[in-house]
């Protein structure tokens, strides 16, 4: 059976018997062949490879749940759906052509057409085996390729000068930021921790101006730099101006854990998973 390129990764793991001793795991990641580059954006305007996947899975549910109740014409109406789709995989990505189960496809055809209820459910999850098998060894990496939005790329015009900035040195900034108020809220510096959470706010309100690009229903940039956000950084405005560095330490700890790991949990890591992956393209 033919492959895409490899990547190994090797993972270091710590054997703590002795304290000393640390052994060395090659673990191999599949690379996605080029051709599927074609199917998602920006190289297509819509994510035609994500709608066939979609489509798929749906079929898959639909033929199953009809077998069931041995109704035949609409678990035929699926299967043809399922296997129109099912085939269109090997059109688009010809390296993924022997990755099929071809034979399954053409049961699965035949057992719908003559009312088989049992042969069209044992085709159907003969199908589902090999999209396991196939997500098992490419969902992950294809996932951090195509859909991860490319940050390198994107700016973020500051409110206060006007200019663009890169999104790591913007990122860099907030963090100093943080930084700040911590330690100078420590320190007993309260109008430079007071001035620090001031900017603090411009620029996570700048920082949601730029993710509008993507996300452009409100809601997505509410979950992350919304109301509840904005109660937070009231708290530690409180906190602050109380000289209360217990509450300052909780408040910007929840404020880390609902703005940074929320929105880093989401994009940092598939997009550090993304940049490591492209030079091996």
């Amino acid at each position: 059976m033919r492959r895409s390129s490899v990547i190994f990764v090797v993972l270091v793991s710590f054997l703590v018997a002795n304290g000393s001793t640390w052994a060395q795991e090659e673990k191999v990641l599949m690379l996605p062949p080029s051709s599927l580059t074609q199917w998602y954006k920006p190289a297509n305007k819509r994510q035609v490879w994500l709608h066939n996947m979609f489509k798929l899975r749906r079929e898959l549910q639909a033929v199953m749940e009809y077998a069931d109740l041995q109704d035949r014409p609409r678990m035929k109406k699926w299967a043809l759906r399922l296997v129109t789709h099912y085939r269109k995989i090997g059109e688009m990505v010809p390296e993924w052509e022997e990755e099929l189960e071809p034979q399954w496809a053409a049961r699965l055809e035949d057992a719908a057409g003559n009312g088989d209820f049992a042969q069209a459910k044992r085709a159907v999850r003969k199908l589902k085996r090999s999209c396991k098998a196939c997500h098992r060894e490419y969902r992950a990496v294809t996932a951090a390729l195509y859909r991860t939005p490319d940050f390198a790329k994107a700016k973020v015009r500051l409110s206060d000068t006007g200019k663009e900035h890169a999104y790591r040195e913007t990122m860099r900034g907030l963090s100093m930021l943080v930084n700040r108020i911590k330690i100078a809220a420590e320190d007993e510096r309260k109008q430079v921790a007071l001035d620090a959470l001031s900017s603090l706010r411009e620029r996570l309100g700048d920082l949601g101006e730029s993710c509008s690009r993507c996300h452009e229903q409100a809601q997505a940039r509410e979950r992350i730099l919304g109301t509840y956000t904005g109660k937070i950084l009231d708290a530690l405005a409180g906190s602050i101006q109380a000289d209360d560095i217990k509450a300052v330490g909780r408040n910007l700890g929840t404020a880390a854990v609902v703005i940074c790991a929320r929105c880093h949990g989401v994009h940092r890591t598939l997009y550090d998973l993304k940049k490591a992956l492209e030079p091996l393209r």
